[in-house]
């Protein structure tokens, strides 16, 4: 059991570690620029595997541009949101993921959550309802509504992605399912920069080191998830639960190094998130 529950705190670190690479990197370039040259990036790092990934069944490639394509939308919401609130708050906000990806292994894969799973869901949305209820009573930092329903959007799509890597990689290894999705990800966003009205600016944007810091992290992260999800024994539920590790990351990197305010509030919203996580996984 221990192997894929590392795996996965692994990858919630590095998670937590990439919200503070896209902030700083959003800086710098606009969202479709990171997201391409990003995906870009990250792709020709994975051509030393294209050996392997050409094995893969054929029959398995529709379903994996379905999944290239929820992440083609997902990142685009969720680079837009990260963009525009604060790191803190858009961290808090992603672990809702957790609330769909335990709906979705329910209905789709037909996993059973115990007792404390339940529990430790509803304890997770309690601490998500605190940040609305900070927000009536007075919180000065100012976004649009709108980029929040965006990091919803966002959290949803990327429950949906992780239950379909549950689902594919029971017969598409790590490698395969990176090395394709990666490709028709790239194909997408390059589809969209074709047709965007805002030209990218290549040099610049290869300049911004935070994109190369960015795709080397993402590729170690993720590889390190696709290996937990093929581990037989692993709960697409539990997972879900262990990525939100990133929380405390995303909170502390947004009070020290953006200066965002709340932090005390935000603290005792992911001291309640973790305390659902702890329950989830007893």
């Amino acid at each position: 059991m221990w192997s894929w529950v590392l795996l996965t705190l692994f990858y919630g670190l590095m998670k937590g570690g990439r919200e503070i690479v896209k902030k700083k990197a959003l800086e710098i370039s606009t969202v479709i620029e990171v997201l391409f040259f990003y995906t870009l990036i990250g792709f020709l790092l994975l051509l030393w595997d294209a050996g392997n990934a050409l094995d893969v069944r054929v029959d398995r490639l529709p379903l994996i541009i379905f999944k290239s394509f929820v992440i083609f939308v997902a990142w685009i919401c969720g680079f837009k949101a990260i963009k525009s609130i604060p790191l803190g708050l858009y961290g808090l906000l992603d672990v809702s993921r957790m609330l769909f990806a335990t709906m979705l292994g329910v209905i789709i894969i037909g996993e059973r959550p115990g007792t404390c799973q339940i529990a430790g869901n509803v304890i997770v949305a309690f601490g998500l309802l605190m940040l609305g209820f900070k927000k009536r009573n007075g919180n000065k930092e100012e976004y649009k509504l709108h980029y929040v329903l965006l990091a919803f959007i966002s959290a949803f799509l990327n429950a949906v992605s992780g239950t379909l890597d549950k689902i594919l990689t029971r017969d598409v290894t790590s490698g395969q399912l990176q090395f394709w999705y990666m490709l028709f990800l790239l194909i997408f966003y390059g589809i969209y920069l074709l047709f965007d009205r805002t030209k990218a600016d290549v040099k610049k944007t290869l300049k911004n080191y935070w994109i190369w810091i960015l795709s080397l992290m993402f590729i170690l992260a993720d590889r390190a998830l696709f290996m937990a999800n093929a581990i037989p024994e692993s709960k697409v539920t539990v997972m879900t639960v262990l990525k939100q590790s990133s929380v405390i990351v995303t909170i502390l990197a947004g009070r020290l190094i953006f200066k965002e305010k709340g932090l005390a509030y935000k603290l005792l919203c992911a001291g309640v998130v973790l305390a659902g996580i702890i329950v989830s996984v007893l």
